[in-house]
């Protein structure tokens, strides 16, 4: 149920499922909703991240560890991959020889589950028509638009500006470059990169509204003449969403982040150095605090923990740094988050989250 200031249940919008391979083409359930973007990481060994959406459509996966092309997974991968949603979850695919890359009998796996729209419109508010899944009360879409090779404006359905937007090239092989209101119109990170922020002209120094983003059609990156694009779209709702940026202190009293409610999922990235990687941790693969393990989009690793090292607390209204270490706590650095929720803080009816 939503209501005026925030959502009472975020799980009818953002879950995360965890299941065990076996093998053969199948379809996981206990999602809660039909996701409009799924993606799955194998925790057991190295292997791709694969991203699939509705708007894109059935069997075409992305990599977020990967600047690679979209592909169509029954034809262009031997181990398949996620083929397209299910009522209450996605179906799995096999390739030209097995389920492997996303369902290998007995492997470990995690999947992050977002609700869309189920279904799709044309936008003209962009000087590129986009066709878009937008869930306004979430605060999340999905635009999928064709480059012009122009500056150009593309309509991203949220009514309400993002904070952060994702996008990348379906056509050819380029990174995947993130926008985000912490790091400024004049400069990108990129989700399969270690990279630091890095100036860039892909926004054309220009930020986005609550109707458009801009892209700049000189980068392939963004807005190649006839490519393909697909970006995802991020904009706060209270007790549900919250992207923002934090110091770190290099303490293992390290910096708390307010999020207005309890985390189910957080993914971090220092903006100041190219040597640390994003890093996400959720509330299924640990359920008690401190938090240890971690995947990397932007690597093939498996579930990884040290602890000491990569500590860090999921509480009832935030999260909370429990390490040294200089990937999400150098001392004096910027940190951006992207944070969904468990449970807000204080619900509608005045009822307060548990802490873990």
């Amino acid at each position: 149920m939503s209501y005026t200031n925030g959502l009472d249940k975020p799980t009818d919008y953002f879950n995360t499922v965890l299941y065990t391979g076996n093998g053969s083409a199948r379809t996981i359930t206990g999602v809660g909703f039909q996701p409009d973007w799924v993606w799955v990481k194998d925790r057991s060994s190295a292997n791709y991240h694969y991203l699939y959406d509705s708007v894109r459509g059935n069997n075409l996966n992305l990599f977020s560890n990967d600047a690679s092309a979209e592909v169509n997974v029954t034809t262009g991968q031997n181990g398949g991959g996620i083929g397209s949603q299910a009522s209450d979850g996605f179906n799995i695919v096999s390739g030209l020889v097995n389920t492997n890359n996303v369902n290998t009998s007995g492997n470990l796996y995690a999947s992050w589950n977002w609700l869309g729209a189920n279904g799709t419109s044309s936008n003209t508010d962009g000087s590129i028509t986009s066709t878009v899944s937008a869930n306004t009360t979430s605060g999340f879409s999905i635009v999928s638009y064709t480059g012009n090779g122009s500056v150009a404006t593309v309509g991203h359905g949220l009514g309400v500006t993002p904070k952060i937007f994702i996008v990348k090239n379906r056509t050819s092989s380029n990174s995947w470059p993130v926008y985000s209101s912490m790091t400024g119109n004049g400069n990108k990170l990129l989700l399969n990169s270690s990279n630091a922020s890095s100036s860039s002209g892909n926004w054309n120094s220009t930020s986005p509204t609550s109707s458009v983003f801009t892209v700049n059609g000189a980068s392939g990156e963004v807005g190649a003449s006839g490519n393909n694009y697909i970006a995802y779209c991020f904009a706060e709702k209270k007790g549900f969403s919250k992207f923002g940026s934090y110091t770190g202190n290099g303490s293992t009293n390290g910096t708390f982040v307010y999020t207005g409610f309890k985390p189910a999922f957080v993914m971090i990235k220092e903006t100041d150095n190219s040597s640390t990687n994003w890093m996400i941790y959720d509330n299924k693969r640990e359920i008690y605090n401190p938090q240890i393990i971690r995947l990397f989009p932007n690597e093939t690793l498996g579930d990884t923990s040290n602890s000491g090292v990569y500590d860090i607390d999921l509480l009832s209204n935030g999260f909370k740094i429990r390490t040294t270490n200089n990937n999400f706590n150098r001392s004096g650095a910027n940190h951006i988050y992207m944070a969904f929720a468990e449970n807000p803080f204080v619900t509608s009816t005045g009822i307060p989250a548990c802490a873990r």
